[in-house]
């Protein structure tokens, strides 16, 4: 927009590149001199700001038709010598060019009362700036303050500073680097009598299976901690790591003494790894402040201190860097090392008892303490174990598969009539609007929207756009699956081992990265044969056991719809049953178009789908779809009752409760704005279902994991896969555990109808299923 001021004595300046911009780079970037910027604007338009425009036109056409003609109201004078469909967008345009010009001049006589001298930058003036920062607590700016050294502050100076608006930092409390054997002998003794005991690690990397211990912080008494290294820079004082495991060991492996952490099952892992076993009720302060709100941005330490202890921690980029620039903790300087961890562990501790008062005043504390705790060690021994994969299997696939992909790209090449990149989203952008004057459903800043969303639409009106879902999803199976799959596995124990997430969504599911095995697809034949190459070792087999239809039947007793739970009861096909009451005909009339429209109303209820998210689904009219939804409202009205009990709660509470008490904060429920309020009232129905089910799953799993150990069992519990939990056993012991884990599953707890488990064994995951 700023262009068409820039001239004899007007430059841009670019802050991201740090450039200056002057006429000629704008014509040697842009194919025009900035006086032409206003002729070459008025005919591009600008979508965002709405300003009409050419329909068709871009930068670079318009910018070839000025350099040509000079002026945009000349272009229209030309309009038949250009081709067909350009000629007819200019004409269609040219009511509103004299506006599009009007809107994309800017008004060079407004009146300001500001001078250039006022304008000159003075510097920052940090002591009054940084009392602000801290009370908002931007701390990022108050970091990015520490490395400008505005003001020439000392960091003394700047501790001083946060502490009179109110903050606390490390400077203010007892912090101890203990490296020496004496050392470490007088803090066991001290560590006897201790009932709680905060643990935080410091490591090499940030994959507990693969990271090596660098030290150990701890603390029991709030603004004391101690820091215990095993690893430094050259010629640090350290402790042997055999030394540490044996005098510390007893104390970290004491089950009498709770364990604190932030995310310890990290530091539980790691650990292991090093020989130390960290037991004890865990009390996991990240989880903690998950369970109070699902919906925070963060899990931080150091927004989590920020926020309920009012204190700034040390930002581990002052440690060790950011991007390329960033080395490993173990080659920081160990006083400031020892700083940093002994406050973490501090830190921690003090946040805890904060913590454990909040969810004792929002009734969460059974939840918390009954649930997601005891579930901590169980996924502690399932990242430990993890599952084998094989490379050669994927590597085979990816062979396969670069193949149909460049198959599909060819063919989305010869739709289109001419070479361009098929990954490029402008570049298809302007394949679909320009060239296949396709419509354009929805806009981004950057121009048309070529989303998933979109392309499921256009693909009603042409082949291309569904053959480009298909490209992509062969892709994104290679570059995500395929490729970064053979990287994941270990290379000591031949097995991926993902790390399972407590906080990762705000339904209450666990989540998986390193690699994320929860989006492998399961409904096509390439995702379902990714899982061929995860396969149980010599002797033993895998075990699939899936919960069946667990979102519906959650509903069913949640609402308590007569028909629904006597399908359920009587083990009936629940879609079969829908679709003969919503149309009125026998079970054995029902067509399989029918049931098909049932499946998708009854799964997309849970999420609250609406009549054009159901239209694009079945891929039919929306007022079809809306009378559809219609029927299932009036033929099951307990269903409508409940999710409107959804809604209603969150308007009443401002949040939405599951089965086991599981809130997640629902914002923008009375927003004027349609569509944000419906997606609100979406996730509120949907919070309630799902969460009750990811609590129900949980509960399975603790429960499995507790007989495992009990009953000594072979059984190993190695992934939870949205309603599905994956074993490896020995082939002789199947009937037995498959009895148990079915059992356990169901029995989770108790519902209005059976919970029904499916189970599937096999020597690869994919037979399993």
């Amino acid at each position: 927009d700023l262009d068409q001021l820039v001239g004899t004595n007007v430059v841009l300046y670019d802050p991201m590149k740090d450039e200056i911009i002057d006429a000629a780079a704008i014509e040697a970037a842009k194919g025009y001199p900035p006086e032409k910027a206003v002729e070459v604007q008025t005919l591009t338009g600008d979508s965002t700001d709405n300003i009409p425009g050419v329909p068709g036109v871009g930068p670079k056409t318009a910018a070839k038709l000025i350099a040509k003609y000079g002026t945009a109201d000349e272009v229209l004078k030309h309009a038949d010598e250009q081709t067909p469909k350009l000629k007819g967008n200019l004409l269609a345009a040219s009511g509103t060019i004299k506006l599009s010009r009007k809107l994309v001049t800017l008004d060079r006589h407004l009146k300001m009362d500001l001078d250039l001298a006022g304008m000159k930058f003075s510097g920052l003036r940090g002591q009054a700036i940084r009392p602000i920062f801290a009370e908002l607590g931007f701390n990022r700016l108050l970091e990015q303050l520490d490395g400008l050294g505005v003001g020439g502050q000392t960091s003394m100076d700047v501790e001083a500073t946060a502490s009179a608006a109110g903050q606390t930092t490390a400077a203010d409390f007892k912090y101890t680097c203990l490296d020496t054997p004496a050392a470490l002998d007088k803090l066991v003794k001290s560590l006897a009598r201790v009932k709680r005991l905060a643990v935080d690690t410091e490591t090499t990397a940030t994959k507990p299976m693969r990271a090596k211990l660098v030290g150990i912080s701890l603390a029991w008494q709030a603004g004391k901690a101690v820091y215990i290294p095993v690893r430094g820079p050259l010629g640090a004082k350290t402790l042997e790591i055999e030394l540490v495991a044996k005098k510390l060991g007893p104390i970290l492996a004491n089950e009498k003494i709770q364990k604190v952490g932030q995310n310890i099952k990290f530091d539980i892992i790691v650990l292991a790894q090093a020989g130390i076993e960290l037991r004890g009720k865990p009390f996991d302060t990240m989880v903690a402040a998950h369970v109070l709100d699902s919906t925070r941005p963060t899990y931080k330490l150091d927004a989590l201190a920020a926020e309920f202890l009012n204190h700034r921690c040390i930002p581990i980029e002052e440690l060790i860097g950011r991007g390329k620039n960033q080395v490993t903790i173990d080659t920081v300087p160990m006083e400031t090392v020892a700083t940093y961890a002994a406050e973490d562990a501090d830190v921690t501790l003090r946040l805890a008892d904060v913590l454990a008062d909040k969810l004792a005043q929002e009734g969460l504390t059974d939840l918390f303490a009954k649930l997601e705790m005891p579930l901590l060690p169980v996924l502690v021994r399932m990242e430990r174990d993890g599952i084998r994969v094989e490379a050669k299997t994927l590597k085979l696939m990816e062979g396969q598969l670069s193949v149909q992909a460049d198959k599909l790209r060819e063919k989305i090449v010869d739709l289109a009539g001419h070479e361009f990149n098929v990954a490029s989203t402008k570049q298809l952008g302007v394949v679909l609007f320009d060239e296949l004057e396709l419509p354009v459903l929805k806009k981004r800043k950057t121009g048309p929207s070529t989303d998933a969303s979109v392309l499921q639409q256009l693909a009603v009106l042409h082949e291309l756009p569904a053959i480009v879902l298909d490209y992509r999803k062969l892709t994104k199976l290679l570059s995500t699956y395929l490729t970064a799959l053979v990287e994941c596995i270990h290379p000591a124990t031949g097995r991926v081992h993902t790390s399972f997430s407590q906080i990762g969504t705000a339904t209450g599911r666990l989540s998986s990265r390193d690699p994320n095995l929860q989006n492998i697809p399961v409904r096509t034949e390439q995702g379902r044969r990714i899982r061929s190459a995860f396969v149980a070792e010599a002797g033993n087999v895998l075990l699939s056991a899936d919960y069946s239809q667990v979102e519906l039947r959650v509903l069913t007793h949640l609402c308590e719809d007569e028909t629904l739970l006597a399908a359920f009861r009587a083990d009936q096909d629940i879609h079969r049953i829908v679709a003969a009451e919503v149309f009125g005909v026998s079970t054995d009339e029902v067509t399989g178009d029918q049931r098909a429209r049932a499946k998708t109303v009854n799964f997309g209820i849970i999420y609250g789908q609406t009549a054009f998210g159901l239209s694009v689904t079945l891929r039919i009219p929306r007022g079809q779809a809306a009378q559809f939804i219609k029927q299932y409202h009036e033929r099951f009205p307990r269903i409508r009752e409940f999710l409107d009990s959804c809604v209603e709660q969150a308007k009443d509470k401002g949040y939405v409760e599951t089965i086991f008490g599981r809130r997640r904060t629902i914002t923008e429920i009375d927003s004027g704005n349609p569509q944000r309020r419906a997606a609100a009232e979406r996730l509120a129905i949907n919070s309630v279902v799902q969460g009750s089910a990811a609590d129900l799953i949980k509960q399975a799993m603790v429960n499995i994991a507790a007989r495992i150990e009990r009953e000594n069992r072979p059984a190993r519990m190695l992934l939870q896969i949205h309603d599905e939990l994956l074993f490896e056993l020995p082939a002789g012991a199947v009937e037995a555990d498959r009895q148990m884990i079915v059992s356990e599953m169901a029995g989770a707890i108790k519902l209005r109808i059976p919970v029904k488990v499916d189970v599937g064994v096999g020597k690869s995951w994919m037979e399993a299923k």
